[in-house]
């Protein structure tokens, strides 16, 4: 599902990954952890072609990226990508004049083309999924932090990703907030849901299949949770 080889990424003459190979298989659930500063959401941003990288390669369901001094990535390949994974950031990063719903919708009428009813089809659903079907019509300022999370989990799932990216999801919610997007990650993951998770819930790695730790930009550790 994913591959990464001997991954390369400089920032100016700052090495930020430094040699990162690793693999995570179709329904994995793998836990990308490590210290700040140590490249995890880096790595991440280059699994989905937001980040360039310099050496090695990225490939995701066989999609193949390419480092800098071959070209980059081509843009088709940058837009069959993104139609096959989501992703979900630490600022949630919702449409402010949209609803719930609106912002749910977004992805299936504007990056699958699909029409307004057809679109809604698909995003009620997922906001009854993540327990916002009550709030489809509230903006994003009148949700809480841990609602306006769960709204950009339904979105990432709105285009039926092949794979999950989440970075670091909880780290900007209090404890109630995050056990609340946390429960909704873990039902994704009983589900068989490839992800990606860059964290630092104990809670969390103990569920998932595979814990990566990256320190200064290598990778110290591949295996199952400790």
């Amino acid at each position: 599902m994913i591959t990464v080889t001997d991954l390369k990424k400089l920032h100016g003459t700052h090495t930020v990954l430094d040699g990162v190979s690793l693999t995570v298989k179709r329904g994995e659930v793998a836990a990308v952890v490590g210290p700040s500063g140590g490249g995890k959401s880096t790595l991440i941003r280059c699994l989905n072609g937001l980040e360039t990288f310099q050496g090695g390669r990225v490939e995701v369901d066989g999609l193949a990226l390419g480092p800098e001094a071959v070209g980059g990535t081509p843009k088709a390949t940058l837009l069959a990508l993104r139609r096959k994974v989501g992703m979900v950031f630490q600022q949630f990063n919702l449409f402010p004049h949209m609803t719930a719903l609106e912002n749910v919708m977004a992805g299936p009428r504007y990056s699958l083309g699909k029409s307004r009813a057809d679109s809604e089809q698909i995003a009620r659903p997922l906001l009854e999924k993540v327990g916002l079907a009550a709030k489809a019509d509230s903006r994003p300022d009148q949700l809480s932090g841990g609602q306006q999370q769960r709204v950009a989990i339904a979105r990432a799932l709105a285009v039926n990703p092949a794979v999950l990216l989440f970075d670091e999801p909880t780290s900007a919610l209090d404890p109630q907030m995050a056990a609340d997007v946390t429960a909704v990650i873990l039902t994704l993951a009983k589900e068989g849901q490839t992800m990606v998770v860059v964290t630092h819930s104990p809670e969390f790695m103990k569920h998932a299949h595979t814990v990566h730790i990256l320190e200064r930009g290598k990778l110290t550790y591949s295996g199952p949770p400790k």
